[in-house]
């Protein structure tokens, strides 16, 4: 990928965002000096983001091996890995505030779903010391996992339209309301999503709720339309599994969770930055309407 749009892009946001956000962190009450650093913010960022695009499965042999060597020119005031990882947590703000400049834009369709973020093996939670004030242990189709979750809406382009993070135990509905307030259309979701409150809620909203029914509840009248469209609910799926694979929002080798919500963040703005996202390839002429 060029990097020249990526850093453009990223160095335009912190123009904005960086004076702003300054004036507005709480101080000690001690004096300190601003003096800037050997890398800006933008460039802190933009390798966070590079790394997620790069197929490395480990940052310090990306940070070490190709960055240090291979874009010395692009970043010419480099510093050394152990000072890097302590830049690390001065980007975290900027880079959710910056994710949320890259969401897509809704077209009436909207899938939900949420994914695990194991932090470690069953096996080692006792022991486990990192994430032991937030992360909880969690049970998903798949079994029991102890870590975070998280909590995604995507268009039928691939495209990200919401995101929240929530420990492993909290309840997949829970954070839909916050995520879909700027929603319209049709919001399609698995069995999980089933709720008389929620699907209410959503409705005053401006945004249907469209979900399967399990087995003791009485059918009711769904448009062909949706039918088809819950067949294809595996779209969102589909960018968990490259969220989890291609960017690696999910390992077992964060040693804070400081680092664990960077690696998320850097994640998730990476897979906005691909050229080709899952697609349902479908074209909404007219906005869908919701139904009484």
């Amino acid at each position: 990928m060029d990097i020249l749009p990526l850093f453009c892009d990223i160095d335009d946001f912190c123009l904005l965002f960086e004076p702003a956000w300054r004036r507005r962190l709480l101080a000690s009450g001690a004096c300190r000096r601003h003096k800037p650093g050997a890398l800006a913010l933008s460039e802190v960022m933009t390798i966070l983001v590079l790394f997620h695009l790069s197929g490395y499965r480990n940052f310090k042999a990306f940070y070490t091996e190709q960055v240090m060597k291979q874009l010395a020119g692009a970043f010419p005031r480099l510093v050394s890995y152990q000072r890097f990882v302590e830049l690390q947590r001065e980007a975290l703000a900027p880079l959710w505030c910056y994710l949320h400049t890259r969401f897509g834009e809704c077209t009436g369709i909207a899938l939900v779903d949420a994914t695990t973020l194991a932090v470690c093996h069953n096996l080692r939670i006792p022991q486990h010391k990192v994430f032991r004030d937030s992360a909880r242990r969690g049970q998903s189709s798949m079994g029991w996992f102890y870590g975070f979750k998280l909590h995604l809406v995507i268009s039928e382009r691939g495209e990200v339209l919401g995101c929240y993070l929530t420990p492993g135990n909290v309840d997949d509905r829970r954070p839909v309301p916050g995520m879909v307030k700027d929603l319209w259309g049709k919001l399609f979701g698995d069995k999980g999503y089933i709720s008389q409150p929620l699907s209410a809620l959503l409705q005053a909203q401006g945004l249907q709720l469209v979900t399967k029914l399990r087995k003791n509840m009485k059918n009711k009248f769904l448009a062909l339309t949706d039918r088809l469209l819950l067949r294809k609910r595996a779209l969102i799926e589909t960018v968990h599994d490259q969220l989890k694979n291609i960017s690696q929002i999910e390992h077992t080798r964060h040693r804070s969770l400081w680092n664990f919500l960077g690696n998320v963040a850097a994640g998730l703005i990476a897979y906005t930055w691909h050229e080709k996202k899952p697609s349902l390839n479908i074209r909404v002429k007219e906005p869908f309407l919701i139904s009484n």
